[in-house]
């Protein structure tokens, strides 16, 4: 990376880490650009116009609101006029780079956590991606793993798996993924071993392994358990490993997956949503110690993105949870058909990728760029 860039890892890295030296991320794009999908803690000065009529006025005039004595990250859509902006802060003193394919760049960083030492749970690697709130897993034991939600850059599995000498001998989704490309075919392809996924979310795909509740997945001497866990789509499944549970989207640190991705009628939302209801009824039978490994994210800064059963019971921050608890199905159905949000950006079509029902084409990896959409509310 030269010094007028800035990799968009290293700026996860940074952002995360108290220890790394301070950096201040200068957010280019117009503002509803920026509202729609941002850096957390980004500031944002919408002058993206201007910087592409190589018009620096507006800059100009706003130098004495950025910090002088700290490294800014300048961001945009893909990296062409952050530069432009980071060229005209040097020329005036400031330490400023470019972040490398700007907000594009953003959302392909994948970063990884052994969630030994900080959950008690061995045998699990958590691969999160701040961009997009999406979270896959690399269940192992011994020398063996099996990949679990992977995204469309398998690369970072493989060399997750190398970094551990480990052999990757299964992948999995817990669904048909409707915000991000999986890449689980294409992983278990490449390496000749099963892909795992419900039957009820196969689509129209082949060389599938399909799952069936309280089938196991063998991993070494150890095993993922499938629980058919419906709600979100009809064949969402969690998988249960000694005693952390990847919950898929069906449960989320402050809420669920929403269950109107299949059909958005008000009837069968209310259907999917009693269904789920009955899916979390299940996994809250599980220990208070039980760590659950969720599928997304939105903006929670814990990492890894992991909790325990038990305390997501005696916090307030997930009011679904709270009414699958207290085993009120009309609050929890009526709360997800008043508060459900926008769709994720492009959800039909990667449904139909992940559905095998279409091939990706040249932007598979702009369509899954954007906030995360997947929760009930």
């Amino acid at each position: 990376m030269s010094n007028t860039k800035i990799d968009p890892s290293d700026v996860a890295r940074r952002l995360e880490d108290e220890e790394t030296p301070e950096l201040f991320v200068l957010d280019v794009r117009n503002e509803a650009e920026y509202e729609e999908w941002q850096i957390e803690g980004s500031t944002n000065l919408p002058i993206y116009d201007e910087l592409l009529a190589y018009d620096y006025s507006t800059l100009e005039n706003r130098l004495d609101e950025l910090p002088k004595d700290t490294e800014i990250a300048v961001v945009c859509v893909a990296g062409v006029t952050s530069a432009r902006a980071a060229e005209f802060l040097r020329d005036h003193g400031f330490d400023a780079k470019s972040i490398d394919g700007g907000m594009n760049g953003w959302g392909r960083v994948h970063r990884q956590y052994d969630l030994g030492d900080a959950t008690g749970l061995d045998g699990v690697v958590q691969i999160v991606r701040p961009g997009t709130g999406c979270v896959s897993y690399l269940a192992h034991d011994g020398d063996e793993a099996v990949v679990v939600d992977p995204s469309q850059y398998i690369d970072r599995y493989l060399n997750a798996a190398d970094e551990r000498d480990l052999e990757i001998v299964g992948v999995a989704d817990t669904h048909a993924h409707a915000d991000h490309v999986s890449g689980a075919r294409r992983l278990a392809g490449e390496l000749d071993v099963p892909y795992y996924l419900h039957g009820d979310d196969a689509g129209d795909l082949e060389n599938v392994t399909t799952l069936e509740d309280g089938e196991t997945i063998p991993v070494g001497q150890r095993e993922l358990e499938v629980l058919h866990t419906p709600g979100h789509t009809p064949g969402s499944v969690s998988f249960a490993f000694e005693d952390g549970i990847f919950a898929g989207d069906t449960l989320f640190l402050r809420s669920v997956g929403r269950p109107d991705l299949e059909d958005g009628s008000e009837d069968a939302v209310r259907e999917a949503s009693s269904q789920l209801f009955d899916s979390l009824d299940r996994l809250t039978d599980f220990a208070d110690d039980t760590v659950v490994l969720p599928g997304h994210f939105s903006d929670e800064s814990v990492r890894p993105v992991a909790t325990e059963l038990g305390d997501l019971r005696a916090e307030t921050t997930n009011e679904l949870l709270g009414y699958a608890e207290d085993g009120d199905e009309t609050a929890f159905v009526e709360t997800i058909v008043e508060s459900l949000a926008d769709e994720p950006a492009n959800y039909n079509e990667i449904k139909q990728i992940n559905w095998g029902r279409e091939q990706p084409g040249s932007d598979v990896e702009a369509l899954e760029l954007g906030p995360n959409n997947c929760a009930a509310n």
